[in-house]
C-alpha cells in the first residue's frame, strides 16, 4: 500500500516538489526514487506526434495527473484527481497550516484514509482555504464551473439548468458543493492561462524560494544547441540570454566543467562491433588510407556512444586493427550530462568535419583563439544530443535536448504568409533530409552516389547488443539483465530505430520520422 502524498500548494508555482517548469525526466526521476508512495505511472503520448502534442503523467494511486508540453517537456499543469489519495495544505506567512481536505491521520506514513471526506467543500475554500475570488467561468459543453484564483482553479460540476449568468458565485454554488478537480498553473486566472499554458517561458526554478534555500549550486539548464556544421556549437541559456561555444578538436574538459558543471557521470567504454564497415568502405577506394580517413570513412557506422580509434597505417589483419584500438582507448571517456540532455566524448584530437558549402567562409562562427598542437591532449570531439522521445527505447535517460541546425534554413514566403524556419528537433527527419540532401548535393560526383552515402542502417536497441546501445553510456544495466528504465513495464517501447548519415552528423530516427538523437562529430 502506498503512503499518503503529502505536499504544501504554493498557488502558480508547485505543488510540493511538482514545480511547474520541471522537465519531464527530472519528474520522472523523482518519483520513481520513491516507489512506495508512487507505485504507478501512466505516461499518456501522441504515438504520432510525441514531441509536439502534450505529454501526461498520471498517478493513479496518488490521485494526481501531470501536464507536460511536448517540445520543452516542462510540467506545465498539475490537476488533482482525486482529494481522498493524497494531503494538501497551504501555509500562508506567519500564519497556520491550512488542511485542504483533512485526514484522518496526520502519522507521517498514513495509508490515505477509507473515511475521508471525497473532497473539499465550496465553503471550505471561499471562506477558509483560499479565500473569497471573482465570479468563475461556466463551461457549457463540459458542464463544468471553474472557480479561479491566480495559480489555483477548481471545477465544480453544474449542469445548464443551474446556471445562471445574472447570480453570482455564492449564489450558484452550494456550501457543501465539492469539486471535482483542481488544477495548479501559471497566471493570474485559469481563464487567461488557456491560452498560452503550453508556450508560455516560465521561470527558472532556481527563482523558486523554496529549492533556492539549498546550498548545492549547479549551471542553468541548456536550453537550446544550434549546429554551425564543421563540428561548431552554440549552447543557448533560456533566462541568462548567455551562450557558449564547444569547438570540436579544440574545447577541453576543462573548459566543458567551467560551463556546464562537472558531468552527471563518466564512462568509458569503447565499442568496435561496427568497425567492419569501415574497413570494407576503406577496401573500397583505390589509394591506401590513411588513419584519418579510415575513421571518417562512412561515420553512418559510427553511433552515439563511442569513436572508432584506428592506426595511423591501415593493416587489414584483425591483430593490427585490436592494437590499434587498443592504444588509442587510454583516456577516452564520454562526459554523460543527463540532466543538460547531451552526452560529450572526450578523446585526443580529431579533424572536425568540414564546414557545409554554404556555411564556408561564415564570419559571423567564430574560430578558437588559439589551437593547441599537442597530439595527446584529450579535447571534446564528438556531442550526442538526445531527444528524450516518449515511446523511444531510450526514453528518459536524458532530459530532452532541443536543436536547430543553424545553416538549413527554409526562406519566407510571402504568398503563404510563412516566416523562415529552421531544421529543428520538433521537425520530422524527412523534412530535414530533404534540406540536407539539398545542402550537400555539391560535394558528390553523381546523385546516385549521394544516395548510396545517405542510405540508413536499422538498428534493434531491443537487443542489447546493437552498436551504440545506451549500455556504452550507462554502464552496461542491459549486460547486467536490468529492465528499461523506463515508465513501467511492457510499454510497448519502439526499440527498432535507423541511422542517417551526413557530414558531420549522423541521426537516429523511430519510425514515427522524428529524431530521437543526433551526434555531431
Amino acid at each position: 500500500m502506498s503512503s499518503l502524498f503529502s505536499a504544501q500548494l504554493h498557488p502558480g508555482r508547485a505543488l510540493g516538489f511538482l514545480v511547474l517548469g520541471a522537465s519531464l525526466h527530472d519528474v520522472l526521476t523523482r518519483l520513481k526514487a520513491e516507489p512506495q508512495r508512487f507505485p504507478k505511472l501512466d505516461l499518456v503520448y501522441s504515438p504520432t506526434d510525441p514531441v509536439k502534442e502534450p505529454v501526461a503523467l498520471g498517478l493513479p494511486a496518488n490521485g494526481i495527473r501531470l501536464r507536460f508540453d511536448g517540445p520543452e517537456q516542462r510540467l506545465r499543469l498539475i490537476e488533482i484527481l482525486d482529494f481522498t489519495k493524497n494531503h494538501i495544505f497551504l501555509k500562508p506567512a506567519n500564519d497556520k497550516e491550512r488542511d485542504l481536505v483533512r485526514p484522518t491521520s496526520t502519522a507521517p506514513e498514513a495509508a490515505a484514509p477509507t473515511d475521508a471526506a471525497p473532497g473539499p467543500t465550496f465553503r471550505h475554500i471561499y471562506q477558509r482555504f483560499l479565500g473569497p475570488t471573482y465570479d468563475g467561468e461556466y463551461v457549457p459543453d463540459a458542464e463544468t464551473y471553474v472557480l479561479s484564483y491566480p495559480g489555483v482553479a477548481f471545477t465544480f460540476p453544474m449542469r445548464r439548468k443551474d446556471y445562471s449568468p445574472a447570480k453570482d458565485v455564492v449564489s450558484l454554488l452550494s456550501s457543501t458543493a465539492i469539486p471535482s478537480s483542481m488544477a495548479v498553473f501559471s497566471g493570474d486566472s485559469w481563464a487567461q492561462a488557456r491560452e498560452t499554458m503550453w508556450t508560455e517561458i516560465l521561470p527558472s526554478l532556481k527563482t523558486f524560494a523554496p529549492l533556492a534555500k539549498g546550498k548545492d549550486v549547479f549551471p542553468d539548464e541548456v536550453s537550446l544547441v544550434k549546429i554551425h556544421g564543421g563540428g561548431k556549437l552554440q549552447l543557448f541559456r533560456k533566462w541568462t540570454n548567455a551562450s557558449f561555444w564547444i569547438m570540436l578538436g579544440e574545447t577541453t574538459p576543462q573548459q566543458l566543467v567551467a560551463e556546464l558543471g562537472p558531468p552527471d557521470a563518466i564512462y568509458r567504454k569503447n565499442d568496435q562491433r561496427m568497425y567492419i564497415h569501415k574497413l570494407r568502405a576503406a577496401s573500397n577506394t583505390m589509394a591506401r588510407p590513411s588513419g584519418n580517413d579510415l575513421k571518417r570513412q562512412d561515420d553512418l557506422t559510427d553511433t552515439d556512444q563511442s569513436s572508432h580509434p584506428a592506426s595511423d597505417d591501415y593493416d587489414s589483419n584483425d591483430e593490427a586493427v585490436e592494437d590499434s584500438t587498443v592504444a588509442n582507448v587510454s583516456g577516452e571517456c564520454f562526459y554523460n550530462y543527463f540532466y543538460h540532455g547531451f552526452d560529450v566524448l572526450v578523446s585526443t584530437p580529431t579533424t572536425p568535419s568540414r564546414p557545409p558549402p554554404s556555411q564556408d567562409g561564415n564570419p559571423n562562427i567564430p574560430e578558437p583563439p588559439f589551437r593547441s598542437t599537442h597530439a595527446d591532449r584529450l579535447v571534446a570531439t564528438k556531442v550526442i544530443l538526445h531527444g528524450n522521445v516518449p515511446g523511444s527505447y531510450p526514453f528518459n535517460r536524458h532530459r530532452r535536448c532541443r536543436w536547430e541546425i543553424s545553416y538549413l534554413q527554409e526562406p519566407p514566403d510571402a504568398a503563404a504568409a510563412t516566416t523562415t524556419t529552421t531544421a529543428n528537433s520538433e521537425m520530422p527527419f524527412p523534412e530535414i533530409e530533404a534540406r540536407l540532401r539539398e545542402e550537400w548535393k555539391s560535394i558528390y560526383p553523381s546523385e546516385a552516389e549521394a544516395r548510396q552515402k545517405q542510405r540508413g542502417m536499422v538498428l534493434n536497441r531491443g537487443w542489447g547488443d546493437s552498436p551504440g546501445s545506451s549500455c556504452e553510456l550507462l554502464g552496461g544495466w542491459e549486460e547486467s539483465g536490468g529492465t528499461n528504465p523506463g515508465v513501467g513495464k511492457g510499454r510497448g517501447e519502439e526499440s527498432t530505430t535507423t541511422l542517417y548519415g551526413f557530414p558531420g552528423l549522423v541521426f537516429e530516427v523511430l519510425k514515427n520520422g522524428y529524431v530521437s538523437a543526433v551526434t555531431v562529430f
